[in-house]
């Protein structure tokens, strides 16, 4: 028996979306990238509409990492410095 096509793809998401989360100041959280991505626009985008729409959010919803958090998760993450 196969499994239905739409079925397959979910389920192919969650597992991107569990591989993307990180946990940063004792949160679960998804760079905006990894976001974007996943709706299919680029991060600009994402940023310009949660900027524009930002009563539609929580306001825990987002967050700018410091210096030393992009560095550390650069190095970290993708393997840099």
């Amino acid at each position: 028996m196969s499994v239905p096509r739409t079925s397959r793809a979910s389920t192919v998401a969650v597992e991107d979306i569990s591989r993307a989360i990180l946990v940063l100041r004792g949160h679960k959280v998804l760079l905006d990238a990894e976001l974007a991505a996943l709706y299919g626009v680029t991060t600009k985008r994402l940023n310009e509409q949660v900027k524009r729409n930002a009563e539609r959010f929580p306001e825990d919803f987002m967050f700018r990492l410091t210096r030393a958090e992009t560095e550390a998760l650069n190095r970290s993450h993708f393997g840099e410095g």
